[in-house]
Formats: structure tokens, sequence, C-alpha cells
């Protein structure tokens, strides 16, 4: 129990007023000073689920599946690893097998799951720090375009470094405003996620402070942003797409009050979709309306809200603006290209690459498949992965060459023990037990996961980790 938790009684006696009839203020209250259990989501982007469960049975991690996410787990570890190691040194984290995820955080890219699976280009309106961007694309299996957005400058370079560990390569950054998306991408969007910035009140169990400068006048403020971006996001999804809608809060103020306005604005062309059957137990949260509103001692977890809605209809934007200005990017030459192929397959048994080679002075990136349709609507801050330098000799590899798509190289790899990977994330070269032939580029790998690049020396492998990735601490192992 946390007695240090700050609930303010306004706030409380602002909960009174919404609280539903079937929970108890003083469960309410009890909850919110419990601290929250560990949670965290496989990535299967690098990882199965099985392969992932059997690594953590070796290190008597004790699991326990959360019920909306079948990637999802809480987690125990043993007290001596619990008291010695952060869970972000361990090496399922380090290698990208892992996210670090608050349970009830998981909920809204499972509400957009279904329409996930049929999408082209997805839009996740509000990205950082990316779990459930990182989620989105796992979700969709890397396949199609993911547009992940965030204002703020200094969030959107930590939503870039997890997307690298996680092995995203489906991705285009942008870095906006949200509102910008229904006029400049109107109805460019199979499927939107609208996690919107929101007042947290649901998240005094992780932060104690969440409810220090509370009060209704902040919540109605926030809550026209959260208006403005839904309206944005109706109308940049386009007919019979699917917006999911989310905040970390309680109030109807930024939930319930906010789909209402989507609904007396649009309501012929959108209608909400119940998530009462989302999981078993979802009807322990859902609203008459069909939404999740997830108190904290409803699931043990974070409080949360989700709805979900179904564009049937379009609606003209007045609004609707178009790009100034070149593209910068040009597809990479026939010949170079087949040079390039012919390398990676001949080196790594890589026979194909999932997206479209494109140049930029002597940059090498790799476009998602299909972004074709909506790359000329925004400027984007990065698009896909850069996967090489081009020099006069052929194409230098990049470190997201690795962690994307290494999983598919065949030949080439290299498996660390703990020893060599804690030498790897604090910048060191790898030493070998035996010297190698081996010539070239290496992929390695940890945990089974792909987590970078190393170039074969006689008695080591030389280190290529960026040097912004390089860590100055004890990983791994603790002992």
């Amino acid at each position: 129990m946390n007695a240090n938790t700050f609930i303010p009684e306004h706030f409380i006696d602002d909960v009174k007023t919404y609280l539903p009839n079937h929970l108890k203020l003083d469960d309410f209250i009890n909850a919110c000073r419990r601290p929250l259990r560990k949670s965290i989501r496989v990535n299967t982007l690098k990882i199965t689920i099985e392969d992932f469960i059997k690594k953590a049975e070796q290190k008597n991690w004790q699991l326990t599946p959360i019920p909306w996410c079948s990637e999802g787990f809480w987690l125990e570890r043993p007290s001596n690893e619990e008291q010695n190691l952060a869970l972000g040194n361990t090496d399922l984290h380090l290698s990208g097998a892992m996210y670090v995820q608050e349970a009830s955080s998981m909920l809204p890219p499972i509400a957009l799951k279904q329409s996930i699976q049929t999408s082209n280009t997805v839009l996740d309106m509000a990205s950082a720090p990316g779990s459930k961007t990182s989620q989105l694309a796992a979700l969709m299996n890397n396949q199609g375009v993911l547009v992940a957005n965030e204002l703020s400058s200094s969030r959107l370079k930590v939503l870039s470094a997890t997307l690298k560990r996680m092995g995203v390569g489906n991705c285009a950054l942008s870095h906006f405003d949200g509102v910008i998306f229904g006029n400049y991408m109107y109805e460019c969007f199979d499927s939107i996620l609208l996690d919107a910035p929101c007042s947290g009140e649901g998240t005094v169990r992780k932060d104690a402070d969440a409810l220090k400068n509370w009060s209704i006048e902040s919540n109605i403020q926030i809550a026209q942003v959260q208006k403005d971006l839904i309206k944005s996001a109706f109308y940049a999804l386009k007919p019979g797409g699917t917006l999911v809608y989310s905040t970390c809060t309680l109030t109807p103020l930024e939930n319930q009050q906010v789909c209402e306005y989507l609904l007396a604005e649009f309501g012929e062309c959108i209608a909400p979709e119940s998530l009462s059957d989302l999981f078993p137990g979802a009807d322990k949260a859902t609203t008459a309306e069909g939404y999740l509103h997830v108190w904290p001692q409803t699931y043990d977890s974070e409080g949360f809200f989700i709805a979900k809605f179904k564009k049937h209809a379009s609606c003209n934007n007045p609004n609707q603006t178009v790009k100034k200005g070149a593209f910068p990017f040009v597809e990479f030459d026939k010949k170079p290209t087949t040079a390039f192929m012919s390398e990676l397959k001949n080196h790594f048994g890589l026979t194909n690459l999932p997206g479209t080679l494109m140049q930029r002075d002597k940059e090498l990136w790799l476009f998602p498949q299909g972004f074709d349709s909506i790359r000329n609507k925004i400027k984007y801050a990065r698009l896909g992965i850069q996967i090489g330098i081009i020099h006069k000799n052929g194409v230098r590899l990049t470190h997201e060459f690795a962690t994307v798509l290494g999983n598919s190289c065949k030949t080439n790899t290299y498996a660390l023990n703990s020893e060599q990977a804690n030498d790897y994330f604090n910048g060191k070269d790898v030493r070998l037990a035996e010297p190698t032939k081996e010539l070239g580029e290496v992929v390695l790998t940890l945990c089974g996961c792909p987590i970078g690049l190393g170039k074969w020396q006689k008695n080591k492998i030389k280190n290529s980790l960026p040097r912004d990735l390089v860590q100055n601490t004890q990983l791994i192992n603790w002992e």
C-alpha cells in the first residue's frame, strides 16, 4: 500500500458523481493506493510466445496470462533478480523480445485488432513512447503501412529508438499536431488509433503524484483538445474503416462526452461498436453505450477508457489541404539494386526485402509495401528503415538492417552468450572462444532475437552498435 499516493478530496467528490452503481468508492481509493502488478507484452516480431515462455521458465519468471491480450502477461521475478537487475536490463528486454507495458494499455490495439487484419494503412495519432505503436506493428506482422505521429520532439526520439529495438519495419513517423490529419490525409486510413493526451487520472497507481495538479477546469480544457483530435481522426478515416478512441483517464468529460461529440457531429456517418465481448469478462467494464470504462479495481490494473467506432459513410471536409514541396527520395536504380540483392543472398541467404528500396543522397531506405498511396500527403520525419549507406563499392549496412530483417538471415549470424551480450551493449568488441575464418558483416542475436551488426575479425567480432545506444551499466547478469 502506497500511503504517499495523493488523492485530493475535490477529485473524490467528482468521482462520486459518475462512479457506477456496482462499484464502491472505498474499493476505488484502495486500488489507487496499491502498487501496479508488473506486466509485459511478448514482441512476436522477434520471438514466438511459446519460445518466450520457455525462456521465462528457465529464469524462474512467473507468468500469468492477461485475459485480453494473448501476448500479454503479468510478471513476477525471483526476489534476488528483482532487487539487483532492472527489468529493462534483462536479456529478454534488451533483445526486443518483450516490451514492459501496463496491462490495460494493451486494450486499445486489441480493440482495433480485427480491423487491422484487413487494413493496408493504419494511423496511430499520438504514439510515444511506443508501447501501442509497437503492439500495432506486431498485430500487422510488419505488413502494410503504420503511420505513427508524435507532436513532442523529445518523445519522437524515444519512439524511434523503441521501434528499432522492437524490429518494426513498416512504420512512417510524423511530427505534427494530430489535428492536421483530417485536412491533409482525408480518408486515407483503414484503421485509426487515437490514444488521446489526457489528464491521466487512471495512472495514479504508477505515479503517486498524477493527481497533484488535478482540476475540473483542466479536464475541460483537455477535452476540447480531444474533440479536435477525434474530429480530425474521423475525416482521416476511410468509409468502412474503424476508429478506436482511448484515454488513461476516468472522467466522462474526456471519455463518454468526447464520444458524444463525435456522434453529434457525424452520427449519420459513424456508429459505436460494442466491446462487451472483446474478451471473457469484458462485460464487467462495459458501459451502456458499449464502451469499456476500466476502473483500477475492475481488473487490478490502471484505469482506462476505450471506445470503438465504424465509419459507414463519407462526409465532406471543406478544409482539405494539399502538401507543398518535392519528395526527397527516388527509387534505387535497377543495376545497384540487383548487385545489392545478390550480396544479401550470398552473404546472409536473404532472397527478398519486404518493401521498396529508396535513395536519399547516400542513404538507402526500405519503404513499407503500399506506401505510395500516402507518401506525398504530409512531410514525414522518418520513412520505413534506413538499411544502408551507399558508397563506391556498394552498400554499408546499418543497425536497423539487423534488428528488423535479421530473423530472415540464414547465414552469417552469431548467437551471443550473456557475457558477450553485456560487452556488446557496453560498446565493446565481442571476444570469440576460437579464431574464425569468416569475413564481412554478421547479424548478432540474443535470446534468438536479432539485436545488431558486427564484423568478423580473426579473434573477435568488431562492435557496430550505434554510439547513442551504448549503455554504461551492468546488464543481464547481476551476481
